[in-house]
């Protein structure tokens, strides 16, 4: 099933979006009754290997949770999935940012990961209230990371309002730019973990991204990240 909507996406078209705007946008990737079933397990503790309480540690309001192995199978095969579209991406942004190359095959990724002391799961549902926001920040649990992660809309326009999806883009000796990406229902946001590679007019060059969520103003909205490196 998430293979075959995989191959359905133009994923040319995902990386000429990445590289002109920072992020790229799927189609409906998960129905309305997977988007619900998602949301459902956020009450199964038993699914989880930790909760965070924003607040507590100045990260904004509301709450999260990260998944514990065995990750649910939708998820699991979502971020087994989508790393091999994505690894190639990532290998040619690389090479002019003069960063790290990745396996092409997700396993042979894990184990860069466990070589690193990183073998917790990092998939994690996001859970937000009216008032509630998170910080701008980046997704870093050790020295590895992959520079894509994405984040699954389970909520619509119609379960809250606000708590809009942005994106902040640090150029060299320039002011920080926002932007803000639409959001809907059963779809994906990818975007860079950490840099995104900018051609200008001395060739390409690192810009920094962090990303966040306004408050939201009623309603509640939930998230999934999938976030494809492991933490310590």
């Amino acid at each position: 099933m998430v293979k075959k909507r995989l191959a359905e996406i133009d994923w040319e078209r995902i990386e000429e979006s990445l590289s002109d705007h920072g992020y790229a946008l799927t189609p409906a990737l998960l129905t309305d009754e997977e988007c619900a079933e998602i949301i459902g397990y956020y009450d199964e503790d038993s699914r989880f290997r930790s909760r965070i309480v924003m607040s507590r540690f100045g990260f904004g309001r509301g709450e999260y949770k990260y998944f514990k192995d065995p990750l649910p199978p939708v998820v699991g095969e979502f971020r087994a999935q989508l790393y091999p579209r994505l690894a190639p991406i990532a290998n040619r942004w690389a090479e002019p940012m003069g960063g790290n190359t990745f396996p092409e095959k997700y396993p042979e990724f894990l184990e860069v990961c466990k070589a690193a002391g990183q073998t917790k799961p990092t998939p994690l549902i996001l859970k937000y209230g009216a008032g509630d926001f998170n910080c701008l920040h980046q997704d870093l649990y050790g020295e590895v990371a992959f520079p894509f992660q994405l984040t699954f809309f389970l909520s619509g326009g119609r379960d809250y309002s606000g708590g809009e999806f942005v994106l902040a883009e640090q150029r060299p000796r320039m002011q920080s730019r926002v932007t803000v990406v639409p959001s809907e229902k059963g779809t994906a946001v990818i975007f860079p973990t950490r840099y995104r590679a900018v051609r200008g007019t001395r060739g390409v060059y690192k810009a920094n991204l962090r990303h966040g969520v306004s408050p939201v103003r009623s309603g509640s909205r939930f998230t999934l990240g999938i976030i494809f490196h492991n933490a310590k």
